[in-house]
């Protein structure tokens, strides 16, 4: 059984080691110029191919389409685009490959919580991606398309709200999604069913709303997955009240603090249950 030997740093100094970790995090990703590059171009291709289709749809339709307009699902596809790089959709296996080789024993020993440290990082990346992978999409897409513009001054507010609880939520689920090596060793499996079901179900392909509404309603509070991209979409496309947009944003804000419970407890658990491989 393997206990961390100092607790983690809490208070100001807590505060600021979680600081200097973000801003460590925003400068690891800034080097990787290549790769952002190569991610924007990538997106930019799918959001073209997924403009194509969702504008068939909304033009062999008359009026809205599951309550969304032209430039509203413009919208969707292209800010959609933008926002897979900043909430990391799909998970990288950093850490499940450090619990399968029992490299994690080196972070535990660390005075700080590794949740939170995890954390502070992912949001120093997510800042770095909200400058570039989310910004070139958007702006692209704004050329080529007409976007909705939001009609409420709330709307923009409650959008940054949005995708800073939508970054959290999606962290949640990759922590768990990883720290299933705790016990599997091999994290490939529940990494693979990550991947294939958030983009569906997260409404990265298409709006969860061109599903039956009790389905979609299910998915909604049943499911972290819309958290990550269809609420932040609902909310800057205004579909819907501003009451709506607001409970979007309620709902989020529920799914993340419930997923980092559950992020901090299968750590607990997990620290319990490792065994480092030769010793």
């Amino acid at each position: 059984m393997w206990q961390q030997v100092n607790g983690p740093a809490t208070g100001a100094a807590g505060f600021g080691a979680y600081l200097a970790i973000a801003r460590a995090g925003f400068r690891r990703y800034a080097t990787y110029r290549q790769a952002m590059v190569a991610a924007i171009f990538t997106n930019t291709v799918f959001g073209f191919l997924r403009s194509a289709v969702l504008g068939a749809v909304a033009g062999g339709s008359v009026g809205l389409v599951a309550g969304y307009d032209a430039p509203q699902l413009a919208t969707f596809v292209w800010v959609g685009q933008g926002l897979i790089g900043v909430v990391l959709l799909w998970a990288p296996t950093e850490m499940a490959e450090r619990i399968r080789t029992g490299d994690v024993v080196a972070d535990l020993l660390r005075p700080i919580d590794p949740v939170w440290h995890a954390l502070a990082t992912d949001v120093g990346r997510a800042g770095f991606a909200a400058l570039t992978r989310f910004v070139a999409p958007v702006v692209v897409g704004a050329l080529a398309f007409e976007l909705h513009a939001p009609r409420r001054l709330a709307t923009y507010p409650l959008f940054v709200l949005s995708v800073v609880l939508a970054t959290i939520v999606c962290f949640g689920c990759r922590y768990l999604v990883n720290a299933a090596a705790y016990w599997l060793l091999d994290a490939r499996g529940p990494l693979l069913a990550w991947t294939l079901s958030s983009g569906v179900l997260g409404g990265l392909y298409f709006p969860i709303w061109f599903l039956p509404h009790d389905a979609a309603l299910l998915l909604v509070a049943a499911t972290p997955f819309p958290s990550v991209i269809q609420m932040p979409l609902d909310v800057l496309t205004e579909r819907g009240s501003a009451l709506e947009q607001t409970a979007c944003v309620a709902v989020q804000a529920v799914w993340a603090v419930m997923m980092l419970a559950l992020a901090r407890a299968v750590q607990a658990r997990g620290e319990r249950k490792l065994v480092a491989q030769g010793g």
